[in-house]
């Protein structure tokens, strides 16, 4: 079989498992991540990988969790969390004493447990909604558990991990009540449709294997999901070039806003 028919035929075969399309990813770049993982495991065609972890649930799930690239820590960034806290949070709860809040890719839960603790200090008696969405069922499930390693929140402050965490020995597990005010549900942000309403969309980190057509479409679609006066908060490494022809304006260095 010729490496592109086999290429082809992978992703047929993925994209009706698991509803990934990797032609909306940088071929090259997902590729070479495929090839390591089947080199490990002495396959030599995509295909032949394929089949081989098809049916096995827990080689499926590492693949998808490695294919997905959760990397996540709580606080990312935590300079771009200082402004979110100190001036975009401020801006957005002066229009609304109840914010409507979704975390694009959430991956282990860091960022939506990040935000919750932000809130809960900030307006200790309201209860805001917080989204948080994955592709990845797995990476759901530990978001759910909420236990982490000292890695994982190395970023969070003292105070906050006595006050918001369960410590025993080296894992951290997050109180019930910053885990009930998170939302988790499985979605496909290249494939499902998109609630509106929001008053801030986080999507960081995630779209670094997306094709340029693909995040394009992604961030028109963000707009209209965000209410007037609403924020999106992209990765440091994700600035939107585009953003005015988007229909954004310029707000704070990865912070972009819907004009009111």
């Amino acid at each position: 079989m010729s490496d592109e028919r086999d290429w082809d035929l992978f992703k047929q075969k993925l994209k009706v498992k698991t509803g990934i399309d990797l032609n909306e990813y940088k071929a090259n770049q997902m590729q070479r991540r495929i090839t390591n993982l089947m080199t490990r495991h002495n396959h030599k065609s995509y295909v032949e990988f394929f089949n081989s972890i098809e049916n096995d649930k827990k080689a499926f799930a590492d693949f998808i969790e490695y294919l997905t690239i959760n990397v996540s820590e709580f606080f990312r960034t935590p300079e771009k969390f200082s402004e979110l806290e100190a001036k975009v949070i401020p801006d957005l709860l002066a229009k609304s004493p109840k914010l409507n809040i979704w975390s694009a890719g959430c991956s282990i839960g860091a960022e939506p447990y990040s935000l919750a603790m932000i809130l809960k200090d900030m307006t200790p008696s309201a209860r805001h909604r917080i989204l948080a969405t994955d592709l990845d069922i797995e990476i759901l499930n530990k978001a759910k558990a909420g236990v982490y390693n000292g890695n994982e929140i190395k970023n969070i402050s003292t105070s906050r991990k006595s006050t918001y965490f369960n410590i025993e020995g080296d894992k951290y597990t997050v109180l019930d009540d910053i885990k009930s005010r998170i939302e988790y549900k499985r979605h496909n942000l290249l494939l499902d449709s998109f609630e509106t309403g929001f008053d801030l969309i986080l999507c960081r980190n995630v779209v670094i294997y997306f094709t340029e057509e693909a995040k394009d479409k992604l961030y028109r679609r963000f707009f209209a999901a965000l209410k007037p006066g609403g924020v999106l908060f992209v990765g440091g490494t994700e600035a939107i070039l585009n953003f005015r022809d988007i229909g954004f304006a310029s707000y704070l260095p990865f912070f972009y806003r819907k004009p009111f």
